[in-house]
Order: structure tokens, then sequence, then C-alpha cells
């Protein structure tokens, strides 16, 4: 019989452990290096403010929009309240809506591609175009449909304090605020909620720290590289889907410095609440990092090691996962009709899977963990919702690693144009976080489209 505690491990990971625990030791001396400034300043000594330090007048802004009328006016209108317009630039991927209209009505910059280039496209066009790499110290990469948290800039720009950050990553949270919610949609956004909240405080945490960084993705829905280092990533190699695990990779494969992260450089997102669309998204981040794999050969550092780890875990839990449903069906069914010698098929798989594992394991080696991390999160980020969302996590996870395992073949198999078609966006209104506590009964607003 399979021990409990190594069938969580198996599902759960050695990441989250290995990590989790680096994590509490940079929060142990973030914590101590915070207390002592403080007893510094009291004796005049602290306070210091270094030479080097960016501000707002050092930062481009650059967004790639496709057809993004719908959300990209809310965007900027956001944004223009934290960094001058001018500092603003927006390139138009071949939309054929209004983005490029509302865009300049904003008063910042604004350019459009000829044709459809994709994201990663665009945004080298923007940056060669504009010239951002020699007007500017930091770029801000913001997808159309992100909104900045107001402390967004005072918490990531003195990561740039240290000399060997050259990328930031934004701290991801779900928009909450908009129009009424399935029950269905309800699921969706607390599942990848959760796993903004699961990743980013036990692994992205301890993967930043400036003693161990090695992290495999700066999320491309708001990441900031310093300019120095942009001449040197390739944004744009062919056949790849999207970019930002591609720029990451290149920042630790031509060792251009370290990734900088902090759970309150915060940027509000929009997922996806219809299902379809969830599928069609999470098939394209998972086949963007099997062909980022694909490209880059592996070798002996720290960054290799990390990214080995990742994948084996990855793969491991996966198949793991996609076998559950089975498992349960060959033990469910004895318990409800008896053990049956005379099946031929459901008899022997029964004794054999019962060999390794049974109900009680499964229960409390998979179901009780996964809800566990569930209350944790929904302690940590004070969102008792989760708990209700919670009770279909595992059939998610289930669904993910289908589409992981899936999009594993076809980085081999085929290539990406990179294109997009972006999603039938969804206004965001105006209400507390908090109102989106319990789901709607109504439908939620349908989308044409699914991520590209």
């Amino acid at each position: 019989m399979i021990p409990i505690w190594l069938l969580a491990l198996l599902i759960f990971g050695v990441n989250f452990v290995v990590w989790g625990a680096l994590g509490l030791a940079r929060l142990a001396e973030e914590r101590r290096a915070a207390a002592e400034e403080r007893l510094a300043v009291r004796r005049g000594l602290g306070n210091v403010v270094p030479l080097s330090r960016m501000n707002l007048r050092d930062v481009a802004v650059l967004m790639a929009a496709h057809n993004e009328e719908v959300v990209i006016d809310a965007s900027l209108s956001a944004l223009a309240r934290l960094i001058p317009a001018g500092n603003i630039y927006v390139v138009s991927d071949a939309s054929t809506d209004r983005t490029v209209e509302l865009a300049k009505a904003h008063g910042v910059n604004v350019i459009e591609t000829a044709s459809n280039v994709g994201k990663a496209g665009a945004l080298q066009e923007g940056i060669d175009r504009f010239e951002l790499a020699t007007g500017y110290r930091a770029v801000l990469l913001l997808d159309a449909d992100t909104r900045l948290d107001d402390g967004y800039f005072d918490t990531a720009l003195p990561l740039f304090d240290d000399p060997s950050v050259v990328a930031v990553a934004g701290c991801a949270r779900t928009d909450w605020n908009y129009g009424p919610r399935s029950f269905g949609s309800f699921v969706l956004t607390c599942h990848r909620s959760r796993i903004y909240a699961l990743l980013q405080r036990l692994l992205k945490f301890g993967q930043t720290w400036r003693r161990t960084n090695a992290t495999y993705i700066v999320p491309g829905f708001a990441s900031m590289y310093r300019t120095r280092v942009l001449p040197h990533i390739d944004i744009n190699p062919p056949g790849l889907v999207i970019e930002d695990f591609n720029m990451t990779f290149e920042v630790y494969r031509r060792h251009l410095g370290k990734v900088g992260f902090s759970l309150h450089a915060i940027a509000i997102t929009q997922d996806p609440i219809r299902l379809a669309d969830y599928v069609r998204q999470t098939k394209r981040w998972a086949l963007g990092f099997w062909q980022t794999v694909r490209r880059f050969r592996p070798r002996l550092d720290l960054f290799t090691g990390m990214l080995t780890l990742s994948i084996l875990e990855l793969i491991t839990a996966s198949l793991l996962l996609i076998t559950l449903p089975f498992v349960l069906v060959l033990l469910v069914i004895p318990e409800l009709f008896g053990v049956m010698q005379g099946w031929p098929i459901i008899g022997p798989a029964y004794h054999t899977v019962g060999e390794y594992v049974d109900l009680t394991t499964i229960g409390l080696g998979v179901l009780l963990p996964d809800y566990l991390l569930t209350v944790i999160v929904a302690v940590l980020e004070r969102r008792p919702r989760y708990l209700l969302g919670g009770l279909l996590s595992v059939p998610m996870r289930m669904l993910d690693a289908a589409i992981t395992l899936y999009s594993l073949p076809r980085a081999w198999l085929e290539r990406s144009t990179g294109r997009w078609v972006s999603p039938a966006r969804r206004a965001s209104i105006a209400q507390p976080d908090a109102a989106a506590t319990v789901p709607h009964l109504m439908h939620a607003p349908e989308r044409s489209e699914a991520q590209a």
C-alpha cells in the first residue's frame, strides 16, 4: 500500500516544500532587514535613498492590443492615474475595432502594425519604433485587460535598487468585479485565483529570493524589464505561441541577471468565466511552456535544476491525477456491488489497484490535503468564497493535468505563429470585491472567442 504521505508528496510535489521553506527564509531575512532599517532611522542613520533608484520618469509602459475596445479605455484610465500619459505606448496589432481611437483619446503614444503579427511581434515592434530601449531605464509590458494596483510602482520599482535584478514579475490577482456570475464561472475563477495564490506564495516568492534566484516565468500580463537587457533578449523567435516563458528563460540562459518579485506589486487581470475559454487558454499556456522547454537545452545550473524538478513533478502529478477517476471507479464499484470475481476486467483490476491504494488513502493523501490548501488560501487571502469553490478543486486539477499531457507532444510536432485572437472581454464594474463572494444564479456574459 502506498503511504499516505508519499501519495500526497507525488500529487503536490517537492517544489512546494523546498521553495516554500526558502520563501520563509526570505521572509525572515526581509523582516529582520526592515527592523534594522527602522532602528537605524530612529538613530538618524538610515533611510538613505540609493542614487540609482528608479522613478516614474524612468519607466515606459508598453501595451500590445488586438481588438481590445471593451477594456482598453478602463485600463488606460487607471494607468494614467499612476504614470504620465507620455510614458504610455500602445501597439495596435492590426485591430479592426475602436482600439486605436480609444487609445488616442487618452493622449498616449499609439502605432499600428501593418498586419497581425502576434503579441510578441507587436511588443518587439513597439520597442523598436518607439526606441524604448534607449529612452527609458525600464519598460513595463502590460496586457490590455490588466489594471495595476495603486501601489504597484511604489513596490515594484525599489526591487531594481538591486543592480542584479533585471526583471520584475507582477503579482497576479483575479478581477472579480464584473457582471452576474454563474456557479460554473464562479468555480473557474476560484480555481484560477487559488492557483495564483499558491504558486506565488509557495513557489515564486522563494524562487525569487536573491540568494536562490530561479523562476520559470515572469508573467506577461504585467512584467517589467531593465531596458539595457532588452537588446539581448530574443522576444519573438519563430514557432512560439506566447512570449513570457521564452523571455524569462532568455534572462537566465544568457546570464542577464535576476528576477524580482513582491506579493505587494499587484496587478489585477481577467480570467475565463466559461469552461471552453478556460480550456483554450490553459492549452495555450501549456503549449507555450513546452515549446520554450523544447527551445532551450539544459545546462548545469540552478535554473535547469529548478526546471527539471518542476517538469518531473508536473508530469508525475498529471499522470496520477488523470488516472484518479478510473481508480476511484474501480474502488467504489466493489463497495456498491461487492467484489465480483467473475468480471474479467474489473475483478483483476480491482485487486491490482487495491494492493497500492484504497479509498482512505486517496481521501487522506489527495482530497484532504488539497482542501486544506484551499482553507489556507481562503485565510491568507481573506476570501471565504474559496471554501465553496475549493470543493471542485480536484476535478479542475484533473482537467489541468489532461491539458498538460495533451500539449506536451504538440510542442514537438507543430509550430505556432504567435498570432492571437482576443477574447470577448468583459467590462469591469465599480463594486467592492466582496460583492462577488456568492455566485449569481444568472448566466455570466458569454465570450465569442477564446484565448488564442
